[in-house]
């Protein structure tokens, strides 16, 4: 299994090469050169733990040996908080909920980073080395970041995340972790600021030079393995074949998680991307249209983002794994602020995609209709889904990504509902506990130098 940048397509990298990486330094994301293939009988009446190691080996064989990965990845779920690690719940004829918050942070992003946490502490077992984690957050990334590198001594965190834009309990979960490898640095901007510094930082020489930086946004590919599992273990779950699936997206790594699970041999049918008012792949997948806005603060603010990096690796697979033109597409709409594709390319992103955006009104009104009808309560993110599954055909399997636990959120629901959200034990503490951030300007150069003093 070797793999490629998306804009440069001669990359011959090991798994291993591109794990710490994240960013290629072209600036592209990486891709495995070729699709393995699942054979999904092979994975009937086994685990979750057990369907992870066949899928994740896939992509990783050649760099790490399969009893090794089999446990990091029962080291990796050994405290999630349900048997079935991702259970289905049915809401109605033909139409289910696929549960991902039983992790330690309640967000779907413990499944994807408990992994990577795991991973990272076994090759530097192999490779002892010191490294810095480099991210940015638009909420949950940065609480189960932090959750998995925690009292590492060989891993310094600085993770960055729009000041006064996530919810209260998405930030006291971040920045009440006292520990001392762990910075939470607040940007005087919004989600897309962080990644922009992000992005700028991983391609700078002088802060290679001195640390090695390490991505575990969705940019970072293991991250997304992890995430392609529970979309099989969905088909294992139901067991029927033209699955289609409804996910909320932001940076457009979870759908694309589908998208390569369906690549590998999962029966998907059709997958649906739910947004908010920050409607960039709305606009994309409709009209073809890639055109940066002010991004806008809403009731699902890990949504609240105008640029997914993870799409450039759906326009890599669209254009026929051109990475010349995906260059030449970026500069364009790096210069200009807008992008718009062929239709041919419009076409291809039709064929696997609808997309819709879900305003805050129609967000608190699913939140109390799946409430009043069905006594299911909901967090933003997962209502923006569930929107769509109402909607959709009773004859066709839909199942709909449920995103993180109402308390995280306990303030939107409250206002739909008029509920107060119980709340799991472990989120209640944080709220005794002092917080620590550093507050910096939206500066490349700021962030650089607090990391650079840190480190």
């Amino acid at each position: 299994m070797k793999y490629l940048s998306t804009r440069d397509n001669s990359l011959n990298q090991s798994f291993n090469d591109i794990l710490y990486q994240g960013l290629s330094k072209d600036g592209g994301l990486y891709l495995p050169r070729e699709w393995p293939t699942i054979n999904l009988d092979k994975l009937l009446n086994l685990s979750y733990q057990e369907v992870a190691t066949e899928i994740i080996h896939s992509f990783t064989k050649d760099d790490i040996n399969k009893e090794d990965l089999s446990q990091i990845i029962m080291n990796s779920y050994v405290d999630f908080k349900n048997d079935k690690i991702a259970p289905i719940l049915k809401l109605d004829n033909n139409k289910f909920l696929l549960e991902l918050f039983y992790g330690p942070t309640y967000a779907f992003k413990d499944y994807a980073l408990q992994f990577l946490g795991n991973l990272f502490s076994y090759s530097l077992k192999i490779n002892p080395r010191k490294i810095s984690i480099l991210g940015a957050t638009s909420g949950d990334t940065g609480s189960a970041a932090i959750n998995a590198f925690k009292s590492n001594k060989d891993i310094n965190v600085f993770m960055l995340h729009p000041h006064n834009k996530v919810s209260p309990m998405q930030q006291k979960q971040m920045t009440t972790v006292d520990e001392k490898n762990i910075f939470n640095i607040a940007i005087e901007g919004n989600f897309d600021d962080c990644q922009k510094i992000v992005k700028k930082l991983f391609l700078d020489d002088e802060i290679q030079s001195q640390t090695s930086l390490t991505a575990v946004n969705s940019i970072n590919w293991a991250r997304l393995i992890a995430q392609v599992v529970y979309y099989f273990w969905t088909y294992l779950q139901i067991r029927r074949k033209n699955l289609n699936f409804i996910v909320p997206s932001g940076n457009f790594g979870n759908i694309f998680s589908a998208y390569v699970a369906k690549k590998i041999g999962l029966p998907i049918n059709r997958l649906h991307i739910a947004t908010n008012k920050n409607d960039i792949l709305k606009s994309i997948i409709k009209n073809g249209v890639m055109k940066k806005k002010i991004v806008s603060q809403t009731f699902s603010p890990s949504m609240d983002i105008q640029i997914s990096s993870n799409f450039e690796r759906q326009m890599f697979e669209s254009l026929n794994r051109d990475s010349s033109k995906v260059s030449e597409i970026f500069e364009i709409f790096y210069k200009t602020g807008n992008y718009t594709f062929d239709k041919n390319i419009i076409e291809d992103f039709k064929k696997i995609y609808d997309a819709s955006s879900i305003n805050d009104e129609e967000t608190l009104e699913t939140i109390k209709k799946v409430y009043d009808f069905y006594g299911y309560l909901s967090d933003p993110h997962t209502a923006t889904g569930i929107k769509l599954l109402l909607e959709k055909n009773q004859n066709e399997t839909w199942i709909s990504l449920a995103c993180a636990h109402p308390a995280k959120f306990q303030d939107t629901v409250k206002k739909a509902t008029n509920l107060d959200v119980e709340i799991p034990e472990e989120l209640g503490k944080i709220f005794d506990k002092k917080e620590k951030m550093t507050i910096l300007a939206n500066s490349t150069k700021e962030v650089k130098k607090f990391i650079l003093e840190n480190i």
